[in-house]
């Protein structure tokens, strides 16, 4: 599901305009993005956790060139369902 499609279906459940809706949606994932780029998890009760991992430093291999490199630490998003989310249709 896009964007778009999401949009449209919030539209359609609640009555209130497509424009109006696209806002929401957009300011909600800047808060979201903003919110993990600070190193804060955003939790969503019933719903799940945006939440930021580390990976730990790794060691990996050019093959072509037979080069070790080394992969600095870094922090990736992720999303944690909540054990109430469930994939069953309502």
């Amino acid at each position: 599901m896009t964007k778009a499609e999401v949009v449209n279906e919030i539209s359609k459940r609640t009555g209130l305009e497509k424009r109006l809706v696209l806002e929401t949606v957009e300011v909600f994932m800047d808060v979201v993005r903003d919110s993990l780029v600070e190193g804060e998890n955003v939790y969503l009760r019933g719903f799940g956790s945006f939440i930021v991992k580390t990976r730990a430093p790794k060691t990996a291999r050019n093959i072509s060139k037979n080069l070790t490199i080394q992969i600095p630490e870094r922090k990736i998003p992720a999303f944690k369902p909540s054990k109430a989310f469930t994939l069953e249709k309502k």
